[in-house]
């Protein structure tokens, strides 16, 4: 392999490595390739976003604050990561911690950072020893409760409520669509992608493309069908995307609803009906923990929802947190008679 790093590398700052400089003549540049390895758009936009924060990161921290307003977009394109040593990786993996961000964010960005190192690898950019002792960064071991909370049954009914209110499409739509993310526990953006032709409406089954493109079966709840098929009838399609953007004159256009869309129908259908703030996942979060709380088994679940592990199932699990609650309640707590403080001794009565 060609001589890509000069002797003395291991002792420059990662800025001075990093820069942008392009992959020798002839060779692919391992940002691209890494995005064009990856399946899905969701996870070709979220990974190179943690590469192009890495790089801006890096370049902040040389300059000791943030960029200056008028200078260009900073992206991972181009740059030269096939020049990072272990000491470089680890110094990215210093400045992420130090973000103050979760530890499952963090260690998006370390996969990200090892994919790319893994790319220069497969394009000759790096040998197999240099690879290695760069991409040998740890992960960030450390546990957080679940984020996100759960939605009641009298929050549902209030929602729905909301979209009942509302005159035409829109409030057909939104009370589907709020159904269906209730009775499914789907991501947004597998919500967005649901096709017609995927659903069987005799077994109330519907075929969804998971993370990984990776295809699973969920079912509409029974209750869930009447939301659903007036939406279904109004829609008047055989094919195509399940939901749909509504124009402000209430016609109902051909493209899907984009996550972010509907990410902002549960926004302002809950804002109307003034609950608490609550996100798609949050509907993600119920269903695993109502499925889990009725003792479907964990396997059933995890299949229900596309985790790849049962691990993850595991942690929406809201049943430990309710022992513990329910211990911490069978303690006994002194009644107002033994709050009452003792008589002083010039008190006491003869």
């Amino acid at each position: 392999m060609t001589e890509l790093v000069p002797h003395g590398t291991e002792g420059l700052p990662v800025a001075r490595l990093l820069t942008i400089t392009g992959p020798p003549k002839g060779t692919a540049d391992p940002y691209v390739a890494y995005k064009d390895s990856l399946d899905s758009p969701e996870s070709k936009t979220t990974m190179t976003r943690c590469l192009d924060r890495i790089a801006l990161m890096i370049l902040e921290a040389e300059i000791g604050g943030p960029l200056p307003r008028d200078h260009p977009p900073v992206t991972g394109a181009g740059r030269s990561w096939w020049l990072l040593r272990y000491e470089h990786t680890s110094r990215i993996r210093a400045l992420l911690v130090a973000r103050g961000w979760s530890p499952s964010n963090v260690n998006k960005h370390l996969s990200a950072l090892r994919r790319v190192l893994e790319e220069c690898k497969f394009l000759g950019l790096m040998t197999a020893d240099e690879y290695d002792a760069a991409a040998r960064i740890k992960n960030v071991e450390a546990k957080r409760e679940k984020a996100g909370r759960s939605l009641d049954s009298d929050e549902l009914f209030s929602m729905l409520r909301v979209c009942a209110n509302v005159d035409g499409a829109s409030g057909v739509r939104d009370a589907a669509l709020i159904s269906v993310l209730w009775c499914t526990g789907a991501r947004r953006e597998e919500v967005a992608n649901i096709l017609l032709e995927r659903y069987d409406a005799g077994a109330r089954a519907l075929r969804i493309i998971g993370k990984g493109n990776k295809e699973r079966t969920v079912y509409i709840h029974p209750q869930v069908l009447p939301h659903l098929n007036a939406w279904l009838a109004l829609l008047g399609a055989r094919r195509g995307p399940m939901f749909r953007p509504v124009d402000r004159w209430g016609h109902v256009r051909s493209d899907s609803m984009s996550k972010r869309a509907i990410g902002m129908v549960v926004a302002r259908v809950r804002a109307r009906a003034g609950l608490p703030p609550l996100s798609t996942h949050d509907f993600r979060h119920t269903f695993i923990g109502d499925l889990l709380d009725k003792g479907v088994d964990l396997a059933t679940v995890q299949a229900l929802v596309g985790h790849a592990s049962p691990v993850t199932t595991a942690s929406y699990d809201r049943r430990p947190e309710r022992v513990k609650r329910e211990a911490v309640d069978s303690l006994d707590f002194p009644g107002p008679q033994a709050a009452t403080p003792p008589l002083a001794d010039d008190d006491t009565e003869e």
